[in-house]
């Protein structure tokens, strides 16, 4: 029987053939019909311009709404300047500032965050650039959230020196955004505080918290307003104020007390506890064969991680590596500095709570937390 000849394959159907004429719309299409505002854009703009110039100092060059933010370093500040940087975002906080209508904190938490994650390696922040994303950009709304952006600059001494604004139609829900930011800051390479010198012996010292600052607010959410049925606007008696302002304090800088121990050379390393909470940070700076011995029951923990504990029956190790549990910083100081460190502290006005030591390790046992 003979073959059939395979015909050649067309490139496209008969149906996807492009009409002779295409259809008209009634009147132009522009950005605007598609869900992005120009105009709003630019109102923004201009209203968020005079905040950012509050934080400017003379490293500044130019101004805001160039392709790139420039910044000069001022090298005589160090003889081997060393950049650090980082990055981060604010989380599901925001679902709370979206609730409660309050979008003027939200700035600060996420300068704080970024500053904190700095200055435990010794550094100074310098500039500071953010990013907001949002479905439908609202004039006002923007104007308080960087409010809060050039409120935490200024209080931690950095410039806000540029950033992105954009508009997401269909991206996210009408009223809601996302916020993070890039900070920059600087240190002399001699002083740069790695953990490196961190030895068996060395105390720990815990710094309080102010609530939850930036992390665990998914579990937290869940646990206030799915488990219990919390409001946002009522008033829980276990831990003295609302639910909503509970979980909205600000996350607090460590800047100042951070930069009176490493210039007194007393901080042998410094963890900012955030996602992860001691359980995950303080390894970051331990070095090979040693570990952490911490004291439960050392430091008061927060009544509002106490009430999440219980709400959830959640497990101890649960709670200890998705909260702060009332502890953001922990500063390593050698046994023979704790007294002048302590004294220093004293005079900062600054509390903190001997929560622990480093302890000896082998191999599988490194760079771990034990808690008792």
């Amino acid at each position: 029987m003979p073959k059939a000849t395979p015909k050649p394959a067309s490139s496209a159907s008969p149906d996807a053939t492009v009409p002779a004429t295409l259809p008209k719309p009634s009147k132009p299409v522009t950005y605007a019909d598609a869900g992005v505002d120009i105009s709003s854009g630019d109102r923004a703009k201009d209203r968020i311009k005079y905040l950012a110039k509050r934080t400017f100092n003379r490293n500044v060059l130019g101004g805001i709404g160039g392709f790139g933010a420039l910044f000069q370093l001022d090298t005589k500040k160090w003889e081997e300047p060393v950049l650090v940087s980082s990055a981060d975002g604010v989380g599901t906080k925001l679902k709370l500032a979206f609730d409660l209508g309050i979008h003027n904190t939200v700035g600060q938490d996420l300068v704080n965050h970024c500053v904190n994650d700095i200055a435990v390696q010794g550094a100074v922040p310098l500039f500071f650039l953010d990013y907001l994303a949002t479905g439908k950009l609202d004039p006002s709304v923007t104007e308080q959230i960087v409010t809060g952006l050039a409120d935490g600059c200024k209080a931690n001494g950095c410039a806000l020196i540029g950033g992105e604004t954009a508009q997401m139609p269909g991206f996210y829900k009408d009223g809601e955004y996302d916020l993070a930011g890039f900070i920059v800051g600087a240190v002399d390479k001699s002083k740069l505080i790695t953990g490196a010198t961190i030895v068996p012996g060395d105390i720990l010292l815990g710094l309080p918290s102010t609530g939850l600052h930036t992390n665990g607010y998914s579990l937290a959410r869940k646990l206030f307003f799915e488990v219990a049925g919390y409001k946002s606007s009522q008033y829980i008696g276990p831990i003295n104020d609302k639910a909503g302002a509970a979980l909205m304090k600000v996350h607090r800088s460590y800047l100042s007390v951070a930069q009176k121990l490493a210039n007194a050379g007393l901080a042998a390393g410094m963890a900012h506890i955030t996602g992860g909470g001691i359980t995950e940070n303080l390894p970051r700076i331990l070095p090979k064969n040693t570990a952490a011995h911490v004291e439960l029951g050392s430091w008061p923990v927060l009544p509002i991680f106490e009430h999440l504990r219980e709400l959830g029956d959640v497990p101890q190790d649960e709670m200890l590596r998705t909260f702060n549990m009332g502890i953001g910083l922990v500063v390593v100081v050698s046994a023979d500095k704790f007294r002048k460190a302590q004294a220093l502290l004293n005079r900062a006005e600054e509390k903190f709570h001997v929560i622990g030591r480093v302890i000896k390790a082998d191999k599988a046992n490194e760079k771990k937390v034990n808690f008792s």
